[in-house]
């Protein structure tokens, strides 16, 4: 079955998983989708509009470029697993997950804001768990704050997961306010940074604040999702909540850093959900955020399941459909 291939951690792995990202990426590279007129593409935020210019120069470079941001991701989710060991196998299984999860929206596989600030998202995780268990004043915190706020410089709304690093003091610290002090001056450092530069330039730091206020609060346009998305996403939904489900069951009997871990990913898990749900800036790009902690949830469902046949279907139904997805778009 196609599970018990990703189980391994050979190049094997390695190999079939930059084969199917290819796969789901090839209908993009061939004939690369527009630009949508949402508020983060018109009115782009400082180091995106800089990214545009770098690479964005032709849809083909743009498309390469989140690819290989997206690989670049599926990396990080294995090595913080690694590092972190809070699933407690070695697996590759986080990779191929966000992958599979990147082919859901074929019109998103173009140079986006969302997939720099997700790699800024994960660094800011990966830097919170880091605190654990240090003595003294952790500057963990400041070094979240500095890099979940230079994301935001990409895509406005990820300030709002600030609160995520609020959330990983409560869970690793005992109620510092100094910490919490000093992650809020993390989180301000690159705004004051930019100020000042508006300032030094005689830039106009009013059109700055409303280029801020656009993307933190203007609609951002849809986009049209066809049947067969929709049926994605609903199994897509579904296996997410089969896995929480199977994770919080479990998470009691896990090391006290792996429980502090989950329950650190099931806050970003949420926070991404209600941005979508309340915020009219947010829209089916947020997937790229909302992936991150899906992907280590089904991967806990996927090798600790008892009953084996269940994820083996979950797994082929979401391959199938996810290539579905891509032929009847390229056709």
């Amino acid at each position: 079955m196609f599970l018990k291939k990703f189980k391994g951690t050979g190049p094997g792995v390695i190999i079939m998983i930059f084969f199917i990202a290819l796969i789901l990426w090839i209908s993009a590279f061939i004939n690369p989708p527009t630009y949508s007129d949402s508020t983060f593409e018109t009115n782009p935020m400082p180091l995106y509009s800089l990214l545009k210019a770098v690479a964005g120069v032709t849809p083909f470079i743009g498309v390469l470029f989140s690819f290989c941001m997206v690989l670049l991701m599926a990396f990080l989710l294995v090595s913080f697993n690694t590092s972190e060991f809070f699933i407690s196998e070695r697996t590759f299984q986080p990779a191929i997950i966000y992958i599979l999860i990147s082919g859901l929206f074929p019109q998103l596989q173009i140079l986006n804001p969302v997939l720099p600030a997700a790699l800024f998202l994960m660094l800011t995780i990966r830097r919170i768990m880091d605190a654990y268990r240090v003595q003294g004043t952790a500057f963990n915190f400041f070094d979240a704050g500095i890099l979940l706020s230079t994301g935001s410089f990409f895509y406005a709304d990820l300030i709002w997961f600030g609160l995520l690093i609020i959330i990983g003091i409560a869970l690793l610290r005992t109620g510092n306010v100094r910490e919490l002090s000093i992650s809020l001056l993390g989180l301000a450092t690159p705004w004051i940074i930019t100020f000042g530069l508006y300032y030094v330039l005689g830039k106009d730091i009013g059109l700055f604040l409303a280029l801020v206020g656009d993307n933190l609060f203007n609609a951002s346009a849809g986009i049209i999702i066809p049947r067969i998305t929709i049926v994605a996403l609903i199994f897509l939904i579904v296996l997410i909540l089969v896995s929480i489900v199977h994770l919080l069951t479990f998470i009691n009997s896990k090391k006290i850093k792996s429980r502090k871990t989950f329950f650190l990913l099931i806050w970003e898990f949420f926070i991404s959900i209600v941005l979508l749900v309340i915020l009219p800036s947010a829209s089916a790009e947020i997937l790229w955020l909302t992936g991150i902690a899906a992907s280590y949830f089904i991967t806990h469902y996927f090798v600790f399941a008892r009953k084996k046949v269940v994820p083996e279907i979950f797994f082929t139904g979401l391959i199938i459909l996810i290539f579905l997805i891509q032929i009847l778009y390229i056709f």
